[in-house]
Order: C-alpha cells, then structure tokens, then sequence
C-alpha cells in the first residue's frame, strides 16, 4: 500500500518540524530548566496542535493573517490564565512559531530556506539560554520575619541567615519594605541558581 503524495508530505513536514522542537524543548530548555518539566509536556502538544491546525486550514488558502490570529488568540489566553513566566511564555511563543512557519510554508518555501529559518531560531535559543543569561541573577521575593537583622549594620549577618535558611547563594539583596507591627519585612533575593 502506498500513501499519496499529501499524506508523505504532511508526514515528513510532520517529523521535520518535531526534530526541531525536541531539539529546541528537550535539548535546549529543559537541560536548563529542568524544574519546569510541566512546560515540557504543553510545548510539544500546542506545537503539535498548531502544526496540524494549521497544516490543515493552510491547505484551504488561508493567509498569513490566520497566522497572526494564532498569536492573538494565544496572546489573549497569556491574560486569562494562570501567570505563566516570561521565559516560559516565550518558549510557548517559539514553539507556535516554529508549527506555524513548517505546517504554512508549503512547496512554495524551498527546503534549504525552511531549515535555516529553523536553524536560526534553534540557534538562538541555544545561545540566548546558554551564555546570554548566564550572568543574569535570578530573583525571589521571601517574607523575612527577623526585623532586628534589617538594620544596616546587620546586613552581613542577614546575608548569612538568608544563605543558611534559604539554601541559595546569594548574591545580593534589596530590602522591598518592613511591616514592624507583623514583626516581618519583604526581601528581594539575587542568586545565580
């Protein structure tokens, strides 16, 4: 049994466009936010969804402009729906790029110039993961219930009770504000991990 021609294409478009985003999600984010498995799951089904969503509406001639009303749907549930990290929210964001530019390219985009538009995004993320963010502190909001230690001049000792208690390494910290009646005070954390 052979299969027709518009089956072969959707498959191999189909297992193209997985490769990519399994480099992409598997390789790239995961390897550096393995902490966030819950993503990984989302990623690869909304790409999967967005690529035969759109590799099947593609083939009844609908433009680039059902390509920006993917983005504006997804755009809209970005404020409907539980707060989702930036980082997090951009992989998504890569994830329905990356099925809607292989599902709508066609035969009308040659191979070569999908690949290294592909290349291009997978490199990137490669890069901007891996050594654009590697200097940048990550920050977390504690509620610190010890005012005596937010004086300035017990800041050292406050370092090293934020350090032991929270297990971080921390580089720095900035004070939010202090509530002297609940005895407790809003500390912004910087570390690297």
């Amino acid at each position: 049994m052979q299969l027709p021609a518009e089956a072969l294409n959707l498959i191999s478009r189909f297992l193209f466009n997985f490769i990519i985003i399994f480099i992409i999600i598997k390789i790239i984010y995961y390897r550096n936010n393995s902490k966030n498995d819950d993503f990984v799951f989302t990623y690869f089904m909304f790409n999967a969804l967005i690529f035969f969503f759109a590799y099947i509406l593609g083939n009844i001639t609908i433009n680039l402009g059902f390509a920006f009303g993917l983005f504006a749907v997804f755009a809209i549930l970005r404020y409907r729906t539980d707060t989702i990290p930036i980082k997090e929210m951009t992989y998504l964001f890569i994830v329905i790029t990356i099925g809607v530019i292989n599902a709508l390219s066609g035969s009308t985009v040659p191979f070569l110039i999908l690949l290294i538009a592909n290349l291009i995004i997978t490199l990137m993320a490669y890069v901007l993961e891996n050594f654009w963010q590697s200097h940048y502190l990550i920050t977390r909001t504690i509620i610190y219930e010890n005012v005596e230690n937010i004086k300035p001049e017990n800041h050292e000792e406050l370092l090293l009770e934020l350090n032991n208690n929270t297990g971080f390494n921390i580089e720095k910290f900035e004070i939010e504000s202090i509530n002297f009646r609940r005895g407790a005070a809003r500390i912004k954390i910087f570390t690297r991990e």
